[in-house]
């Protein structure tokens, strides 16, 4: 959630999201014996197998699994852009697993903010024309006033107030994903679905996205990222592993500060991209970074 109309935004101090407080966390989504199969004439795929999944409010939680384990199926369901065979899903207490196509994209809109790998921004728009772009389609119907100001509080969230006017290639990767995430928050979602957002970006751009998401997460935003990357998803609270179409491992995580290991790269010689890898490693690992200059 954005900050609502009643309260102050310094230009001065980034805008924060509304806290959600312990009392707060209940159940934002729950599926049961979700199935989904693919069948052609010659071929069956089972993606997901009777899957049973429950995500509560303020939760940060990784998915992980290899190619074929079901992960894409289930966060394409979990996004309203498609619907079970079987089971059902509870998404902020309503029951979306059997609505139509156009209340699939109501919720959508309103509820789910998406962030994807290729960020997806128009060339030839500006950063901010691109966040208000989904209110754009918002059955709210803000007014072009309403709508550049909750498009440039967004962009203040993710640290890019001052890139509104830059189209796409005068940013960089990071930058552009950035974007992306200011363009899933201006709706204000519950929930933020997150798929591979680092995948397209180096080790040290990877840490200051996940950095970011720590800071929604602390200041209330439901996230659900896929990621491949362990030594990513080990910055989420909870991560849960898919296989075969079903949940194989689901456990809560220690905090990891992921700006704590982005300092750790930002103090090293930006040259010595080695001893980099091998502290961003060691860190992941559990050890303090090398603090001697020589790697491992």
């Amino acid at each position: 959630m954005l900050p609502t109309d009643n309260k102050n935004t310094s230009m001065n101090k980034p805008a924060t999201l509304e806290t959600t407080t312990e009392t707060d966390k209940k159940t934002l989504l729950q599926i049961k014996g979700l199935k989904r199969s693919y069948r052609t004439e010659t071929v069956s795929v089972d993606a997901l197998r009777g899957l049973d999944l429950e995500i509560r409010r303020g939760e940060f939680v990784a998915i992980m699994g290899a190619s074929g384990s079901g992960k894409s199926t289930l966060m394409n369901i979990l996004g309203c852009l498609d619907r079970p065979n079987e089971g059902t899903y509870y998404l902020d207490g309503r029951k979306v697993s059997n609505l139509s196509r156009d209340e699939l994209a109501n919720v959508r809109n309103k509820t789910i903010g998406f962030v994807f790998q290729n960020f997806h921004l128009l060339p030839r728009t500006s950063a901010l024309e691109n966040v208000e772009l989904p209110l754009l389609y918002s059955p709210e119907k803000p007014g072009w006033k309403e709508l550049h100001r909750r498009a440039k509080e967004a962009l203040e969230i993710v640290g890019l107030a001052d890139r509104a006017t830059h189209t796409p290639s005068e940013l960089s990767g990071g930058q552009q994903q950035r974007v992306a995430i200011a363009r899933a928050l201006v709706a204000r979602p519950a929930i933020l679905l997150a798929d591979e957002p680092t995948g397209n970006l180096d080790s040290r751009t990877s840490l200051e996205i996940i950095t970011l998401f720590q800071q929604l997460n602390r200041d209330g935003l439901t996230i659900l990222m896929v990621t491949h990357e362990p030594e990513i998803a080990r910055f989420a609270r909870r991560v849960i592993v898919m296989r075969d179409g079903l949940i194989r491992s689901d456990k809560n995580m220690p905090e990891r500060d992921a700006a704590a290991a982005l300092a750790a790269w930002r103090d090293r010689d930006d040259d010595d991209d080695d001893n980099d890898n091998a502290d961003f490693d060691r860190y992941n690992a559990g050890a303090e970074p090398d603090q001697t200059g020589d790697s491992e």
